[in-house]
C-alpha cells in the first residue's frame, strides 16, 4: 500500500512561489490517481488539484493558472508547483492518492502567504 509524506511548505510573501512534494512509499504508485486538497481553519478540505494515472489533469478554478500539478513516476513523487500566491492560499495542503476504493491522505504541510 501507498504511504505518503508531503514537504516544502513554508511563509511565503503574496506574489511568491513554493513547490510542494509528495513522496510515495510502496508498489504501484504509477497506477493510482493523485491529487492536492488544501484546508484552511474553519473551512471544509478542497481539491486543489488532480493528475490521474495518464497524466490528464484538473484544476479547481481558484488555482487555475497559478498552480500546476505533476508527476514523476520514477522517483515516486507527485508535485504541486504555485506561483502567484495569495493570502487566501493559506492553509494545510494534503496529498491524496486515489485507486478504485482504496484512498490515502499524507500528513500535510502549511503553507502560509503572508507579508
Amino acid at each position: 500500500q501507498v504511504q505518503l509524506v508531503e514537504s516544502g511548505g513554508g511563509l511565503v510573501q503574496p506574489g511568491g512561489s513554493l513547490r510542494l512534494s509528495c513522496a510515495a512509499s510502496g508498489s504501484a504508485f504509477s497506477i493510482y490517481a493523485m491529487g492536492w486538497y488544501r484546508q484552511a481553519p474553519g473551512k471544509q478540505r478542497e481539491l486543489v488539484a488532480r493528475i490521474t494515472s495518464t497524466g490528464s489533469t484538473n484544476y479547481d478554478d481558484s488555482v487555475k493558472g497559478r498552480f500546476t500539478i505533476s508527476r514523476d513516476n520514477a522517483k515516486n513523487t507527485v508535485y504541486l508547483q504555485m506561483n502567484s500566491l495569495k493570502p487566501e492560499d493559506t492553509a494545510v495542503y494534503l496529498c491524496n492518492a486515489r485507486l478504485l476504493l482504496v484512498e490515502l491522505w499524507g500528513q500535510g504541510t502549511q503553507v502560509t502567504v503572508s507579508s
